[in-house]
């Protein structure tokens, strides 16, 4: 008899406001979702608006961004900027026109990160 070795599974996380989220190849996801007898279809394919396929425990990655930027008071075009997206991409991304990749949304949390710890901090002094 012999046994299969086991492999790890890679896969990247990323938190965003206090939820952390597993990223894994759509393969590996697919193998699991059957492994766990769950039917898998992306929200576009189950008739659901295109922003509903970013959303994320109800509510849209789009509108969470939205909502942190306008409470760090931040324009699209400063927060693009000190992620280092273009500005059309942000608001794209905003209308739930486009789902980021992982290096978007990462480059996006880190500079909503920065830009929500600077404004705390000027709300103190």
């Amino acid at each position: 008899m012999c046994a299969k070795a086991r492999r790890g599974i890679d896969y990247r996380s990323v938190e965003l406001d206090g939820v952390r989220y597993v990223i894994v190849r759509e393969s590996v996801f697919d193998r699991l979702c059957q492994r766990a007898n769950v039917a898998a279809a992306p929200a576009a394919a189950a008739g659901q608006t295109p922003g509903a396929a970013m959303d994320l425990d109800g509510v849209s990655l789009a509108d969470k961004l939205v909502r942190r930027r306008l409470a760090a008071r931040l324009s699209q075009a400063e927060l693009a900027r000190r992620a280092g997206v273009r500005p059309e991409t942000l608001n794209r991304i905003e209308r739930g026109h486009t789902t980021p990749d992982f290096i978007t949304i990462r480059k996006l949390v880190v500079a909503m990160d920065a830009a929500e710890q600077e404004f705390a901090k000027d709300s103190i002094s």
